[in-house]
């Protein structure tokens, strides 16, 4: 016993002596997407406010493949120490359940959500009025309306099987190559809904390409406030959070984790960062770490649910 509680006592000294010299060097936020994209950009804006309040150089650091697996299995291999974060999407909650012998959700720690992007169903222009009105024609009609997404298991794709199996209907689904090609679809008529993007919606349904429906997301979003959200129109759990938020490391000492997450959420709680979080087309969102933990955990669960009732295989 005495033992133990010797080891115990070790460990926490170990963690509070971490956590008093962190960070001792840079730290490196992985991204595992292409420049550009949202998370990376969401990690950009991050890094450049996390130099000074942490007092070392945070950079990004670029790792692609698989989903984002290739980025988040670097960081769950480094030395839990929290000089590296993975800015990831909930592309972990997916990726990690379609490819188990990648990566195991429990290899990192959840540390700070930032931010939330809708994604909006949208139709050909004028073809349906309202989200009733496409549940309907697609009941009338199982399996023969067709539906885009950006790819199995992208969250534009999960989007629209979340509320399909919440709304009862059968479609036939058309996976493209990416966001481009599956707004095509739907501006050409081949396709008869996609849940696209925020400010992709946005921006084609100003210039009269396509109607817009409802929002797939925890609350309506700022830059489509007139559209209601899927469980608004009638369709309990028929939400999807896309979600982007900052992980590290399983094993990493709980007083860095904490450091990191009042960091974050201290940032993205600021005007400035809110508003530059905004105008990527997303809605800033924090949550305790303990908050964080348990959206994961419900979210793997509900996710393994879904892709077994779905038949969702890996691209």
């Amino acid at each position: 016993m005495r033992k133990v509680l010797l080891a115990v006592g070790l460990a926490l000294l170990a963690g509070s002596v971490s956590a008093q010299t962190y960070p001792s060097k840079t730290v490196r936020f992985v991204s595992g997407v292409t420049p550009g994209s949202a998370s990376d950009t969401m990690a950009r804006i991050l890094a450049e406010k996390l130099s000074v309040s942490l007092g070392q150089p945070v950079i990004v650091e670029n790792r692609l493949g698989a989903g984002g697996l290739v980025g988040a299995k670097f960081v769950a291999s480094q030395e839990p120490d929290g000089h590296y974060i993975m800015m990831y999407a909930s592309a972990f909650t997916v990726s990690t359940l379609l490819n188990p012998g990648l990566l195991d959700p429990k290899e990192l720690q959840p540390v700070a959500m930032v931010a939330t992007i809708p994604t909006v169903l949208i139709t050909p222009p004028g073809r349906y009025k309202t989200a009733a009105d496409l549940v309907a024609a697609a009941k009338a009609q199982p399996g023969k309306l067709a539906c885009a997404s950006a790819g199995s298991g992208s969250a534009t794709h999960m989007a629209l099987e979340r509320f399909r199996f919440a709304a009862g209907f059968e479609v036939t689904m058309v996976h493209t190559k990416g966001a481009g090609e599956a707004l095509t679809e739907v501006i050409s008529g081949r396709a008869d809904c996609y849940f696209a993007l925020v400010f992709q919606a946005q921006k084609m349904r100003e210039a009269g390409k396509v109607s817009a429906l409802v929002v797939s997301g925890p609350k309506r979003t700022s830059l489509m406030p007139d559209l209601p959200t899927t469980v608004e129109a009638g369709y309990p759990n028929s939400d999807y959070n896309f979600w982007l938020g900052a992980l590290v490391a399983a094993k990493t000492p709980r007083p860095i984790v904490d450091r990191l997450a009042r960091e974050i959420n201290a940032l993205v709680q600021s005007p400035e960062i809110a508003d530059r979080i905004m105008k990527l087309g997303a809605d800033p969102l924090t949550m305790t770490v303990a908050q964080f933990e348990a959206m994961i955990a419900k979210e793997l669960e509900e996710n393994a649910r879904l892709i077994k009732a779905a038949g969702i295989k890996a691209n």
